[in-house]
């Protein structure tokens, strides 16, 4: 069975979630926090706890992949582009960046954290995001004003990943997931590659900080 793991990408209320339960495939769900999370006070902890969820999240795709044809991931498991998009705006260190992408690294390197064949990205404008947010009582949303700065800086992430090789990036969400797939039916590459990791790195804005 030939097999392509999806990513899907965007800022709050971007329409992930709704997009991957109209899909017919299954779906890793987008980490539920709760509650016992690391505060920040300690930024080895909650690198090595963020790590550690992201790497779950990728083993589970790993294990549905052996079921089914397709396999999306609400949220890309290399959730490296969080803290690096976070410093970006100047909302978090670069050194909690760093310490993360060494965390990363690591686990590609084992074969912990992969890649995803593809990556679905949706950027919509902030006007079009408020009103998905206000139209859904049922989400929180609680870090929403911050989290729409980050559309630029995501945009900059997966170029990047796109101008490295690691990943095949979509600049929508298609309607269907399979044609969007197709391409990568058959292909035999390797997930964790930690020479496209470096890359990805490389092809990233500089930064001063």
């Amino acid at each position: 069975m030939a097999v392509v793991i999806v990513a899907v990408e965007g800022p709050s209320a971007a329409g992930k979630t709704s997009w991957c339960a109209q899909q017919s495939w299954p779906v890793v769900a987008e980490y539920a926090p709760t509650g016992e999370e690391p505060d920040g006070s300690n930024p080895e902890v909650q690198v090595r706890f963020w790590t550690a969820v992201n790497s779950r999240r990728w083993r589970q795709a790993l294990e549905l992949e052996h079921s089914s044809a397709v396999v999306l991931c609400d949220s890309d498991p290399v959730k490296l582009h969080y803290s690096w998009c976070l410093a970006r705006v100047g909302a978090d260190s670069w050194s909690r960046f760093d310490s993360e992408s060494q965390l990363v690294r690591a686990a590609v390197t084992r074969g912990e954290l992969g890649f995803a064949d593809l990556v679905v990205v949706s950027l919509p404008e902030l006007d079009v995001l408020r009103a998905r947010r206000e139209g859904d009582p049922t989400r929180r949303r609680r870090s929403f004003d911050l989290h729409a700065t980050l559309a630029g800086p995501l945009r900059e992430w997966y170029r990047a990943v796109e101008e490295a090789g690691a990943a095949r990036v979509r600049w929508e969400f298609p309607r269907w997931v399979e044609p969007a797939a197709a391409a990568w039916t058959g292909v035999v590459r390797d997930r964790c590659d930690s020479a496209a990791f470096e890359r990805l790195l490389q092809h990233l804005p500089a930064v001063e900080g």
